[in-house]
């Protein structure tokens, strides 16, 4: 018994007579969220009707990413705070019960009773002053536990609320990217730089043992015609990531099995979209060695930008994509909402399952993506 029986009988007491206070923000941040994923909802609707379907739909999938992504940052500080508070009735249980001792004293003895002294009127005055010092005090310290116990009732009713929208929002998200993928798979209106080679890209493969060699293998001697001419350089630092999650690795630095790769390893949540972070041909998508599905970007001659680690990716070989292009989806298993809303509140680690490799190459060397990525140190 966390408050105790007197505690919880005090709450049903002041809840019962208090009007609601004002949105505490955690509760504020997940109502806000709980917005987000309607409107995603009507997003997807329109989407149908979109004149450019793909690019209507991937503004969707990536809506309902970020509404479900604030619904459990949302929750999870939600959860948070009423620990808090419940760690601060503990710590003060010996003075809470004291409060509703003396208010249970007060409230059960008449009011001209609590005046008198038997010392005579001197006495009675005297008592008529300590009370009127000490009302406020008691006052003040009433209305703060008044104002931590509704708190605490908004935020379990916050929780026991977000399930429905937490299952709008996932079947939204699911829905969505099917729609994509289809979307996708039937578009034919992307420029072509080039028609696919499959058997130099069959041939590369198979001669291929490390990333290294595959991808130097796609560097051309010399300009191609129709490269396009971005000048990547003056990018750095602008990029959006590829996916939404948390920089797992940086460049050359070690897993636990010391083992060193000269990119970023992201951790994303499952099922994340993945986008092209700018414009660029597709010089090779598909399985390769122990990577995944890999999709190898050129935004410039000479310069290749590696995705790995995708369990679906988007578009051919030779098609030029602009910059925030769907170009595939991240594997995993969509949670449901009661696990959501567990893994939400307990803080899980399982958030951010997969995990994807970027790696930047300028000629036939791996540099350091970080620097024309709009990443933090989290």
């Amino acid at each position: 018994m966390k408050l105790g029986a007197a505690i919880r009988a005090l709450a049903l007491i002041l809840l019962s007579t208090t009007p609601a206070l004002a949105e505490v923000d955690p509760a504020h941040a997940a109502r806000r969220a709980s917005q987000q994923i309607s409107e995603a909802t009507l997003a997807l609707d329109k989407a149908e009707k979109a004149s450019d379907r793909v690019a209507a739909l991937t503004q969707t999938v990536e809506a309902f990413e970020e509404g479900l992504s604030a619904m459990r940052e949302g929750l999870r500080r939600a959860t948070i705070r009423e620990r808090a508070i419940e760690l601060e009735f503990e710590a003060r249980r010996e003075e809470v019960a004291q409060l509703i001792g003396v208010l249970q004293s007060m409230q059960s003895s008449p009011t001209p009773l609590l005046l008198l002294h038997p010392a005579g009127p001197l006495g009675t005055a005297r008592t008529g002053m300590m009370l009127s010092d000490v009302t406020p005090s008691l006052q003040a310290k009433v209305e703060g536990l008044r104002a931590q116990l509704q708190e605490v009732a908004t935020l379990r009713a916050l929780q026991e609320s977000a399930v429905d929208s937490l299952r709008e929002g996932l079947f939204g998200a699911q829905q969505a990217r099917a729609q994509l993928s289809q979307a996708i798979s039937d578009r034919d209106d992307l420029p072509q730089r080039f028609l696919d080679e499959p058997e130099h890209l069959h041939t590369l493969l198979q001669s291929s043992e490390t990333l290294e060699a595959f991808a130097s293998g796609l560097v051309p001697d010399e300009e191609e015609p129709g490269a396009l001419r971005l000048d990547f350089d003056a990018l750095q630092g602008t990029l959006p990531l590829p996916a939404s999650g948390t920089v797992l690795r940086r460049f050359n630095e070690a897993d636990a099995a010391g083992i060193r790769r000269p990119g970023l390893l992201l951790g994303t949540q499952p099922l994340a979209l993945v986008t092209a972070p700018v414009p660029a041909t597709i010089r090779y998508r598909g399985p390769l060695l122990d990577y995944g599905n890999v999709m190898i970007l050129e935004p410039q001659s000479g310069t290749l930008m590696v995705i790995a680690g995708m369990n679906e990716v988007y578009g051919e070989v030779g098609q030029v994509v602009s910059g925030g292009t769907a170009i595939g989806l991240m594997g995993g298993k969509s949670p449901n909402a009661e696990e959501f809303l567990q893994n939400s509140t307990e803080g899980s680690g399982a958030q951010r399952s997969e995990t994807l490799y970027i790696e930047v190459r300028q000629g036939n060397a791996p540099v350091d993506p970080a620097p024309w990525f709009a990443v933090t140190k989290e």
